[in-house]
Order: structure tokens, then sequence, then C-alpha cells
């Protein structure tokens, strides 16, 4: 199966966004920030000039500074200059317009891309519709609601055998033990 991008979507005033991480502390005393990144190039932070900062009327701020540590990005906003600025900003999502988007390599795409598919087995029969995603240090974990309640899939090459994005649908093959 394909590489995907982790990455979700919002939306704000006909603009989309693609979330590419999410701020989850100070660091240091003069407003830098840790992040941890919700995307597959965290190195993208460190040539960033401006982001959008929060799901609920993101607001565009001027990045200063963005440097890789320990798995994280440390970043310093222009407008956020002290730890308790710093502070008021924990839990943010980090966002990009989708047109800046990473572009793709062929048979890539972004998770958010895959809410809404109709799910159906090799057999054709019909599982129910890819409402959710749950990101897992494994692999993710597809969440389908259908008549049978909810079926959760590991997006592993051996259940996922197509993914349709013309015809809106995934075909899996569900292996012994995956129905409910």
């Amino acid at each position: 199966m394909s590489k995907k991008k982790t990455l979700a979507a919002a939306a704000d005033d006909e603009t989309e966004f693609i979330v590419i991480g999410e701020i989850t502390k100070p660091h240091g005393v003069r407003g830098e920030m840790r992040v941890k990144p919700h995307t597959d190039e965290p190195e993208r932070f460190t040539w960033l000039e401006q982001v959008y900062i929060g799901e609920e009327n993101p607001r565009l701020m001027a990045v200063e500074k963005a440097r890789l540590h320990q798995g994280m990005i440390l970043l310093k906003l222009a407008a956020v200059n002290d730890r308790t600025a710093a502070d008021t900003l924990r839990g943010e999502w980090l966002m990009v317009p989708e047109t800046e988007a990473l572009p793709l390599e062929e048979g890539e795409y972004f998770l958010f891309q895959l809410e809404g598919l109709a799910v159906s087995t090799v057999e054709g029969e019909a599982l129910g519709t890819l409402t959710r995603i749950i990101e897992t240090g494994a692999n993710n974990v597809f969440v389908v609601q259908g008549e049978q309640g909810e079926l959760l899939l590991p997006d592993i090459a051996d259940v996922v055998q197509e993914i349709d994005f013309e015809n809106g649908r995934m075909v899996v093959a569900l292996l012994p033990g995956l129905r409910p």
C-alpha cells in the first residue's frame, strides 16, 4: 500500500486548510514552542514564512524561526515573545492553506481524503462508510460505520486492496476476526 500523509482538513471562509502540527507547550522563556508535527516532512517548518494558528477563526502569524529537536519542532513566532504568550497557544493547530500542501508522489494521498469513502469487500459486500481514522504507532485504523455497526479495519496491505477516489470507494479483504 502507498505511503500516506498524516494530515487533516479544516475549513474557514471558503479556504481549505491542512493541519501540519499541534502546539504542545512552551519551550524556554522567549516565546519558543514545542510542536508535534502532523506531516511526513517535518523539515517543512524550517522554511515556513507564515502559518495559520487555531481551528476556530485561523489567524495568520509570521514564523521567526523553527528547528527540529528530539522528534519535535521548536517554533518561534514573531508575535510571541515570552513564555506566557506561548502558553496561551497550547493545544492550537498549525495549518497551511491546502494550496500550499507539499506535492504528493504517485499513489500517495492525505488521510482526510479517505473519510467519506464507501467501503466494500472484494466480494462486493457493502460494509459502510469510512467515517474516521485512528492514528496509532503501528498502523492507522479505519473506522467504518455501516448497518451492522462500527467496524475497525487496520490500514495494512493484506486488508486494503484498492482505493478508488474517482468512484468514492475503498475495497477491502476481511481477515479472520475482523467482523463484529
